[in-house]
């Protein structure tokens, strides 16, 4: 079996062009922009914005929330199904 070196070719493209290296804000979370501190799970429409139709939450990633404000909704969500106020499953 023969081992063949790799040849290193550049990543620059066709050319010799560069990437532009562009930096993107990062976007804040929906509770980050509006400067509030806790979620509230007497707040139903904003939590059911954030669940899906079966009642499971959405990741962090697809609500785009901050790790604070995930933690804070989920301990929401789990006060408002005590309450009655959301079902555990739809």
């Amino acid at each position: 079996m023969a081992l063949y070196k790799r040849q290193n070719k550049s990543k620059a493209g066709a050319k010799g062009r560069k990437k532009k290296v562009r930096f993107h804000e990062q976007a804040k979370c929906r509770y980050c922009r509006e400067k509030i501190p806790e979620v509230d799970y007497k707040d139903i429409p904003g939590l059911a914005k954030l669940t899906t139709q079966q009642g499971k939450m959405f990741s962090r990633k697809r609500s785009g929330n901050c790790a604070n404000h995930q933690r804070s909704f989920k301990r929401a969500i789990k006060r408002a199904r005590f309450m009655a106020l959301m079902p555990y499953v739809a």
